[in-house]
């Protein structure tokens, strides 16, 4: 059977799309299983156990400098029609990504009814129907192996567990950190602003736990280092600085280390969950039963205003993350490595079972 999986993106529905490629690979171990990918989430996936081939879109490289990325673009339409697939999995249900599921050469195109954008259904030959948006993502993505006659996993895999010179290289990188004391990590950035919580939160919160004898790593592409920048030396120090030094599997390696994972709605939070790492998300304009990090053990901190979930990018007067405040996040910090995990809510939050 020759697979082709379509999630362009996000990282954390790339992430939370895994456990398809997952479930597929162990259904038929000799299968083919590619799968097409933006560049940003693309290094997540070299070298998955699960898939044998990765084919990048340049559609950045395009938006970046068309005219230099004509022959990238050749190459890779090439690549995208050389094979005739048994089975296209049609996971984004976007325009740009129905673009390519008509485009490639495939027997059973299929993906799901509904969404974002419901055109994208055109280059379907067998729809399914539209998903119900209240259930969580992964799995709404794991329905799309029923007719495929494939298993449904009782446990998802992800396949993310970094490798022994992987883990060596985080180490090195962390130096003394995490060491003797418990190393916990803060994402304090996201791609909607309405997710942002406030730098001073970031700043407060830092000052806590490194009072209760925590180390403290900071993560964030290249372009986010005037916030990680400013939240470490807000600090007072003691906080290490990783923006722009990892790779994604470079921080699959370092969240692979921490004891705890703080961040709000993002790509890193599904990560760290993937990865059986602890997390304490802070939600705000999105719902935690639709995109919360998966499993048991983890914290979500959530106020229960009438406003939220919004779903919006952007918001006037945030109060749904403004008013969650550090003293709420230190708390669930303390809970989770005393207790080991547990999903609790501050006073004046609400409870997210």
């Amino acid at each position: 059977m020759k697979v082709l999986i379509v999630k362009l993106s996000a990282l954390g529905d790339v992430v939370q799309s895994l456990p398809v490629a997952m479930a597929i690979r162990r259904h038929d171990p000799s299968a083919r299983i590619d799968w097409l990918v933006e560049r940003p989430s693309a290094g997540l996936l070299q070298g998955h156990p699960a898939l044998d081939n990765v084919l990048v879109s340049p559609r950045h490289e395009l938006q970046e400098d068309a005219v230099a990325a004509l022959p990238e673009v050749g190459t890779f339409m090439g690549r995208l029609r050389s094979v005739r697939y048994d089975v296209v999995l049609e996971l984004q249900g976007l325009i740009k990504s129905a673009i390519f599921a008509r485009l490639v050469r495939g027997d059973r195109k299929i993906g799901f009814r509904g969404g974002k954008e419901p055109l994208a259904a055109l280059a379907l030959n067998e729809p399914l129907p539209a998903y119900d948006p209240e259930r969580h993502a992964l799995e709404r993505y794991l329905d799309i192996l029923e007719p495929l006659g494939v298993l449904r996993p009782a446990r998802p895999e992800f396949g993310l567990q970094p490798t022994e010179g992987q883990l060596a290289q985080a180490r090195e990188l962390l130096g003394p950190w995490g060491r003797e004391r418990p190393l916990v990590v803060l994402h304090p950035v996201a791609k909607w602003e309405s997710k942002l919580w406030p730098l001073a939160h970031w700043v407060d919160l830092a000052r806590r736990l490194r009072e209760m004898g925590l180390d403290l790593a900071l993560s964030g592409a290249p372009a986010d280092r005037a916030i990680t920048g400013a939240i470490a030396q807000e600090a007072g120090g003691g906080v290490l600085d990783l923006a722009g030094r990892t790779g994604l599997k470079d921080l699959v390696a370092v969240l692979s280390l921490a004891r705890l994972v703080v961040c709000t709605d993002t790509g890193v939070m599904h990560l760290a969950a993937a990865l059986d790492r602890p997390v304490v998300a802070l939600f705000g304009p999105t719902s935690p039963g639709r995109t919360g990090p998966w499993g048991a053990g983890h914290a979500v901190l959530r106020l229960g205003l009438s406003c939220s979930p919004c779903f919006k990018r952007q918001c006037p007067e945030p109060r749904c993350l403004s008013e969650l405040t550090p003293a709420m996040a230190a708390q669930a910090v303390a809970d989770q490595l005393t207790r080991g995990g547990g999903m609790i809510a501050p006073p004046d939050a609400e409870r997210v079972d």
